[in-house]
């Protein structure tokens, strides 16, 4: 995949970027980590620049971003409490745990949105949950070109600075991700056990 991607950005530069962004956040297995430094070596051999590379890549995550934030407006809460009314016993999933998660995203949703723009895969997937609490556009097209371009900047300025050794951020990369998801395993599991003990405790 490595290699289809860079083929395609050196083929189609700003206009191969801004797809390659939009892709990454529709289809997460397509890696941010190897477009973002790869668009910014070819900054140090081709026509590219850095302001256009870094502007093309949040453009097209921006542009990702909003068609997921479109399927979670149409996977409303109304939509997920028709579904749990139907699987809710075997999902053991209560209409009172949609509304509570609903609730905490309308309290702390944006900030969600910036600060997971920098966490790999959960910066696709917020979108979702966004348009699920009918989060307000302008300020979640806010948080999440804020949040992005920071993360773009990041990676673009350091394929920029290491030159043909761009792909040497994969191995940081990869140490970033498995600290991020054994933490998110860690929240998951503690988030799990509560709502167990609780349910256990209420019965």
């Amino acid at each position: 995949m490595q290699n289809w991607i860079t083929s395609f950005m050196e083929h189609y530069g700003y206009f191969g970027i801004f797809i390659m962004m939009a892709l990454e956040n529709i289809f997460p297995p397509i890696p941010s980590e190897v477009i973002l430094p790869f668009g910014g070596f070819l900054t140090t051999y081709s026509t590219l620049s850095i302001p256009y590379v870094i502007l093309s890549a949040t453009a097209g995550s921006v542009a990702g971003a909003l068609i997921l934030y479109q399927l979670g407006l149409f996977l409303d809460v109304a939509r997920l409490e028709r579904i749990i009314d139907r699987w809710g016993t075997l999902l053991r999933i209560k209409k009172s745990d949609i509304r509570k998660a609903d609730k905490w995203f309308d309290d702390y949703g944006y900030w969600t949105v910036l600060f997971c723009r920098m966490v790999p895969l959960i910066r696709s997937l917020i979108s979702i949950p966004a348009g699920m609490s009918n989060m307000k556009f302008k300020l979640f097209l806010l948080f999440t070109t804020i949040g992005t371009l920071i993360w773009n900047v990041f990676l673009v300025l350091i394929g920029s600075a290491l030159g043909h050794s761009w792909d040497k951020i994969l191995e940081f990369m990869d140490i970033y991700s498995s600290i991020i998801y054994i933490i998110i395993a860690a929240g998951l599991l503690f988030f799990i056990t509560s709502v167990i003990k609780k349910r256990k405790n209420d019965h």
